[in-house]
């Protein structure tokens, strides 16, 4: 079996190959068009010849397909179909506002137009009684609806479906079979009619447009066993992903912290505050052995019940532009360059100076070894952009570019707080783990600012979400709304209602070749106190114990307890099969890899130097596959990969690992690099 982790970017199209024991890597220009076209680039560009050798390809895929059309507002035009009195049910919403004090907020269009909002019957009371029928004259007047507006998907969400299904599967099935249709009920069988609705909605605005390109993608790959990462943290077979895309919705970002925590726990830190820098945006998210997930999610301001990955997004990437507004003050991002035309250094047309091209004329990126060398950076072009715009501003290029990286860096630092200081986490107690193409020229300001003294640049950092994607096993996260105060249902009960609901998580897993006894399940409860709305989620091991573990979790999260009944709210199962048996390289063999001499540990390497702006002396430029195992490099310095740049700071220390991960610290202690 030969295992190719993708992941898409809104730039760069990055893959890492496990072939025969070996790891390679490869970066390609994203194809924001035709996303497979970059994927069948990179696939040719590895030498990937499957039709000669008859081996299996398993591909496990990270898209941004859904994510991208989310923010874009673009998508199939959808019919929604409520119960009668509630058409409106997604333009009213929460009633929340965006902009608590603002006098004259900006207008918001709802969801789904007023004439694509439909009424009809089969609603059903809260304890699951019928209030009034889905009867024959409800499906012929749909249907007149359906001929006459003519929608591409139809997105049904009646109250209190997940108790019972029948009048939305009615529904469906009296449907043009040429329809996508989602059903509530199956997207998200859970309390909360407008979060239901909304992921119903999303999920077949997104379906045709996911299930178009992952059939192409299929069809450009006849021989490999397509999979897809969802927004979980678990890969699902691509031909079940059109059914429920709106889970895929941070398909890229779960694969970017899976491979985080797969490289922490390889190096022994199990605490990092991960931030992904990649060219249009930065994700940030603790990961705590794994991941965090969350169901309070939300994309382009909607909220997203699906449980996805917990992080928060900004517009701040390697192509962000830097412009001046109308009063002269410096902006950085969110506009992005993208792929094309991408940074003025690129040379394909871009005119606005971005990070990357500020950067470039600080000296931090080296114009000749981008890429590994395969993509020369035009100096001369970023810096005649970075003239322009320092003299609007009355300062040099140089002193334009390092204002344009310090408000990247600060808008970077802001999200890091709220995934930390603003959770009541001090990120001092954590690493702080750098990846995507661009995260290592920042890693040491963000950690600074922080007051981190310590770091960790992964081996492969510039394609850690694609590595991600290979170590990620296959699996199902399954929740149920039963509603009901916990001390009133059994123990046998409860165990019966999860073992049920982890039963179809296998069948799905099983006709993906899992096997049944392969399967790890961990079931859990979100339980509340009577009266709440916010639920907290604790492992299933029996009533008493489970309403004893939320107690302990109430109080330390709020501070307090109450003296009220528990209450259940939804069943939860996670079910995952063994993860891909993928082992980092270790140096020798990297360097056995690449025909050169393993170098002994209290070896230097010779390095060029070159001139950083800000910097008296000139700088070592080293490469990381030169650095001696265990030596300590004093910064300032360059460290160049295939992949990605690290900028070491200066008063920072460095040193590579085993494993050739960049350990980062600042302070008098190299051996407190991790958790032990």
């Amino acid at each position: 079996m030969i295992r190719l982790g993708i992941d898409t970017g809104g730039t760069f199209t990055d893959f890492v190959l496990w072939q025969d024991g070996r790891m390679r890597v490869h970066k390609v220009l994203s194809t924001p068009q035709a996303p497979e076209r970059a994927i069948l680039q990179g696939i040719a560009d590895l030498g990937l010849s499957l039709a000669d050798t008859g081996t299996p390809l398993q591909v496990v895929h990270g898209s941004t397909v859904a994510t991208n059309a989310v923010l874009e507002g673009k998508g199939a035009r959808t019919l929604y179909v409520a119960n009668r009195g509630l058409a409106d049910l997604l333009a009213i919403g929460r009633q929340a506002r965006a902009e608590l004090y603002a006098l004259q907020p900006q207008d918001r269009p709802p969801p789904v137009p007023a004439a694509d909002c439909v009424e009809t019957g089969g609603r059903l009371a809260a304890d699951g009684t019928l209030v009034e029928p889905l009867t024959a004259a409800d499906l012929d007047a749909l249907g007149r609806v359906v001929a006459a507006r003519g929608p591409e998907a139809v997105a049904i969400n009646l109250l209190f479906s997940f108790i019972d299904d029948s009048a939305e599967r009615a529904i469906a099935e009296a449907l043009p079979s040429s329809l996508f249709v989602s059903r509530s009920s199956e997207v998200l069988p859970l309390l909360g009619e407008y979060e239901r609705g909304i992921a119903t909605w999303l999920n077949a605005r997104l379906g045709p447009l996911v299930g178009g390109y992952i059939r192409r993608l299929q069809a450009q790959l006849p021989d490999a066993r397509l999979s897809v990462m969802q927004s979980s943290g678990e890969a699902v077979a691509a031909g079940q992903t059109a059914r429920q895309a709106v889970r895929l919705l941070l398909s890229g970002p779960a694969g970017g912290l899976a491979g985080a925590g797969f490289v922490g726990r390889g190096a022994g830190i199990r605490r990092l505050l991960s931030f992904d820098m990649g060219g249009t945006s930065t994700d940030v998210a603790l990961v705590d052995g794994a991941p965090h997930l969350t169901t309070e999610g939300r994309i382009a301001g909607y909220p997203v019940a699906v449980p996805m990955v917990d992080m928060h997004t900004i517009g701040a990437g390697g192509g962000s532009i830097a412009r001046l507004d109308a009063g002269g003050a410096l902006l950085v991002g969110p506009e992005s360059a993208g792929a094309d035309p991408g940074p003025v250094c690129y040379g394909k047309g871009g005119r606005e100076p971005t990070v990357t091209d500020a950067n470039l004329v600080l000296g931090r990126l080296r114009a000749a070894a981008f890429l590994g060398g395969r993509m020369q950076l035009d100096l001369a072009a970023a810096r005649d952009a970075l003239s322009g715009l320092g003299r609007r501003m009355g300062l040099s290029a140089e002193q334009a570019a390092l204002g344009i990286i310090d408000l990247a860096n600060e808008h970077m630092t802001r999200a890091l707080r709220v995934i930390s200081v603003q959770r009541g986490l001090d990120p001092r107690d954590s690493h702080l783990c750098s990846f995507g193409g661009a995260g290592g020229l920042h890693v040491c300001a963000l950690a600074d600012a922080l007051g981190m003294t310590r770091a960790l640049v992964p081996e492969r950092a510039g394609v850690l979400s694609a590595l991600g994607m290979l170590v990620t096993p296959p699996g199902r996260l399954l929740t149920r709304t039963w509603l009901g105060e916990l001390a009133r249902r059994s123990d046998a009960e409860i165990a019966a209602a999860l073992r049920e609901l982890g039963d179809e998580g296998a069948a799905a897993l099983g006709a993906e070749g899992v096997t049944a006894g392969s399967i790890t399940r961990e079931e859990s409860l979100d339980l509340r106190y009577r009266g709440q709305s916010c639920t907290l989620n604790v492992p299933w091991q029996g009533g008493a114990a489970a309403a004893d573990a939320f107690r302990r979790l109430h109080r330390e999260r709020y501070g307090h307890d109450l003296d009220l009944p528990v209450e259940l709210v939804n069943l939860r199962v996670r079910l995952t099969a063994p993860a891909p048996a993928v082992m980092l390289p270790e140096v020798e063999e990297l360097e056995s890899a690449s025909n050169s001499e393993p170098l002994s540990e209290g070896k230097r390497p010779t390095a060029e130097t070159t001139q950083v702006f800000g910097c008296e002396a000139p700088v070592p430029v080293l490469s990381r596959s030169a650095l001696p195992v265990g030596a300590q490099l004093h910064g300032p310095a360059i460290v160049l990969d295939p992949v990605a740049t690290t900028w070491l700071a200066p008063g920072w220390e460095l040193l590579r690992d085993r494993a050739s991960n960049l350990h980062l610290w600042r302070g008098d202690d190299p051996l407190a690099l991790s958790d032990d």
